[in-house]
């Protein structure tokens, strides 16, 4: 079962201007593992822009914005074929635990000018069988009558 989709957008010069502007831009959203990656890419803003989108996208996927949480929190790594992967910790890990997610997967796309990903958040396996009014924020009375 799902638990939510995630879909972002960027312009990568806007990247690339705040990696020029901000020294700490990158060290600030990024895992020291993630810049690895992007050093072994001569540090291309369009794989940089592809990351950032897909943290994003994670964030929407699980309906919480960055609220609460830091952006090294989600990590966006590479196995060894290449395939995004999203490694959880901190704050973004205790709200996937606490809500009974399981996998996020990611899928992630660059042009010349824009970066975009996808991410989608699923339900743990031991959760698939719950019902939708146990996944309503506001489990009111009124809000399970409107869903029936």
């Amino acid at each position: 079962m799902i638990y939510g989709i995630g879909t972002d957008i960027i312009e990568i010069k806007r990247v690339k201007k705040a990696m020029t502007r901000n020294p700490g831009f990158l060290e600030r959203m990024f895992t020291q593992q993630e810049l690895d990656y992007y050093k072994k890419r001569n540090m291309n803003a369009q794989h940089i822009a592809a990351g950032f989108s897909a943290k994003e996208a994670v964030l929407k996927a699980l309906g919480t914005g960055l609220s609460g949480f830091r952006w090294r929190d989600i990590e966006i790594l590479r196995c060894a074929i290449g395939k995004p992967i999203v490694r959880l910790s901190g704050g973004v890990r205790r709200f996937v635990e606490e809500n009974g997610i399981g996998e996020i997967h990611v899928t992630i796309s660059h042009s010349r000018d824009f970066a975009t990903a996808t991410a989608v958040a699923e339900m743990a396996a031991e959760r698939q069988g719950i019902a939708i009014e146990d996944l309503l924020f506001q489990s009111d009375e009124e809000v399970r009558r409107n869903i029936n």
